[in-house]
């Protein structure tokens, strides 16, 4: 029988007080992270590069106001050391990382420095905390070895990449399970797990070759929208439904019983989520008429070869944790275009505005309210 869903209330009765370490908190899917842990009233330590200059979702939220923040570079082993000095975390959430495909064909020796050392880095400061309890690696759904079939990748499928960002992040999985086996074995001390989500979208991502930031930047009169794949399948999610799976697979690793969950897991969308480039690019503008523009095709202009077809299985996380997704695509679009739009008014307080779409993404869950998933 599939375990039953935890509601946000018990979630932030196992997370509240808890000192939390999140590497990679200046990014997008970091920042998110960390407002939700501080909303669930954790101690949140964040460890990353500092943002960088333009527009970030750290900056838009005034997230180095909310949690402690520090800046280090995971390649370099001193500098983390310092910056995390006197951090004592009960739970890390290991998500820095090279975060952009095009990029790890450009630089593909930083981006295994990265994604791989990095990790080692990571880990090895997360065992030497005495009062650590669960890990969490974030790798990605490219870490399968794509062979382009029509099924759903599962957790047992096999590991590898035929381009610097997909190995990496096989690599990262290879790397995260030596130290499972190695120093997070004893059942009775701290779990390591690591989880795979698709590609996600929502508000405050304004990472370079980004689909959805792509479509911004044009909307406020930047370079025009251009589709390298417009064919291509991914498993798109909104932001904050992995988030939710990450976290309830943190309160699930700390729990007495928690090393059956020290393990791999996917977090991939319902079914109607893995659509091709074109039709979100399509409905994402549909969303909002700030963001309606025209599109233009065109090849990506150098040898970045990008998969056609990926998908995830998540019945393993729906049978053993509990957890679903909670938002059809037409509630996932219409989150991101309501948050783009307000910030594109220029006069919003954008952490409002994205506690308010927590809250709401919460209801969803609380309400149990099935048709809330439907009409979005």
């Amino acid at each position: 029988m599939p375990e039953a869903a935890w509601d946000d209330a018990r979630l932030g009765d196992a997370l509240a007080g808890k000192r939390v370490l999140v590497t990679g908190h200046s990014g997008f899917k970091g920042g998110w992270l960390c407002l939700w842990l501080e909303a669930l009233g954790a101690e949140v330590v964040g460890v990353s590069l500092p943002p960088p200059s333009g527009l970030t979702f750290y900056d838009a939220v005034g997230l180095g106001e909310l949690v402690d923040s520090r800046f280090a570079d995971i390649r370099d082993a001193g500098a983390l050391a310092e910056a995390t000095r006197g951090i004592d975390a009960e739970l890390v959430l290991h998500l820095a990382a090279e975060p952009i495909v095009r990029r790890s064909h450009r630089f593909p020796a930083e981006t295994f420095a990265t994604n791989v050392t990095g990790t080692a880095h990571i880990l090895d400061i997360a065992r030497a905390m005495p009062s650590l309890r669960a890990v969490i690696v974030v790798t990605s759904d490219k870490c399968y070895d794509n062979r382009e079939w029509d099924w759903p990748y599962r957790e047992t499928d096999r590991l590898g990449g035929g381009d610097p960002y997909s190995a990496s992040k096989a690599c990262t999985e290879i790397v995260a399970d030596c130290y499972r086996r190695t120093w997070f074995r004893d059942p009775a001390g701290p779990r390591l797990a690591t989880v795979r989500a698709g590609n996600v979208i929502g508000g405050g991502d304004w990472a370079e070759d980004r689909l959805v930031p792509d479509i911004v930047r044009a909307a406020s009169g930047g370079p025009a929208l251009i589709l390298r794949n417009p064919r291509s399948i991914r498993p798109w999610q909104h932001v904050l439904e992995p988030l939710s799976g990450y976290l309830l697979l943190a309160a699930r690793l700390m729990q007495d019983d928690g090393a059956r969950f020290a393990d791999a897991w996917n977090f991939g969308p319902s079914s109607d989520g893995a659509i091709d480039v074109e039709t979100l690019a399509r409905a994402i503008m549909a969303a909002s008429p700030a963001l309606d523009l025209p599109i233009r095709f065109g090849g990506g202009g150098d040898d970045c070869r990008e998969a056609v077809m990926l998908r995830l299985d998540s019945s393993k996380a729906h049978h053993e944790l509990g957890w679903r997704p909670r938002l059809s695509s037409r509630a996932m679009l219409g989150f991101t275009a309501d948050w783009y739009a307000a910030h594109l008014r220029g006069d919003a307080d954008m952490r409002a505005a994205s506690r308010d779409q927590l809250n709401a993404y919460s209801a969803l869950q609380s309400s149990n309210q099935g048709e809330l998933l439907q009409c979005g």
